[in-house]
């Protein structure tokens, strides 16, 4: 498969969370939410953020470590959201499933440019930026080394690696790039749209069952 000519980005977070962006304007990193104590539910892993957060540094910035970076997947229905779904990985503290999780949908281009406007660092992984043999690039024209047909794909089990590739925005994603939300169900839906009703800045909300599982 070839690489989409409009890329797509997605970040998924706990609908709990919510009020705490959009009182913040923006997605904030793990190693910014940690520091301010910011409420809301934790869905990942514990022991891979702690290695985001003092482990992990990209190649493209050697000081800038993965976890000082807001991460989005390039597509929806991700592994890490099977995972959430499951809620039977031991390493897993949340168990509150997938219907609670929202997709946050962004346009790729549109944020680089946003980002280098800002002089903040951004990059890209080939695989999961959780894993410590990851491979990453700050530079559009390598788009191509994604492998887009495992990003895309709805059976990953022989292309887990590629299926994980990462976009990565150091310190925090601006509100009002959000182009959509998704969510899996009409009560989400409604919630959501509750939340941001009195917003300047009120992306599309959209009934997506088909970016879950």
């Amino acid at each position: 498969m070839t690489q989409p000519a409009q890329p797509k980005i997605y970040h998924i977070v706990h609908v709990d969370r919510l009020p705490s962006i959009l009182a913040a304007t923006e997605l904030l990193s793990d190693a910014t939410v940690v520091a301010k104590v910011l409420g809301g539910t934790t869905v990942g892993m514990n022991h891979i953020k702690e290695r985001r957060l003092n482990d992990l540094t990209l190649q493209s910035h050697p000081e800038l470590h993965v976890g000082d970076c807001v991460p989005f997947y390039f597509c929806p229905r991700s592994i890490m959201l099977y995972i959430i779904d499951r809620g039977n990985n031991p390493d897993l503290a949340y168990q509150g499933g997938q219907e609670p999780i929202i997709h946050i949908e962004a346009d790729l281009y549109e944020t680089v440019a946003w980002a280098e406007a800002q002089n903040l660092r951004w990059a890209f992984t080939l695989s999961n930026a959780g894993a410590y043999y990851f491979e990453d690039r700050a530079d559009l024209n390598a788009l191509s080394e994604i492998d887009w047909a495992a990003v895309n794909a709805r059976n990953w089990v022989n292309c887990k690696e590629g299926k994980q590739a990462e976009f990565l925005i150091e310190k925090g994603f601006p509100w009002s790039l959000v182009q959509r939300i998704g969510v899996y169900s009409n009560r989400l839906y409604t919630q959501v749209a509750n939340i941001i009703q009195g917003e300047a800045h009120r992306p599309q909300v959209i009934l997506q069952p088909d970016w879950y599982y």
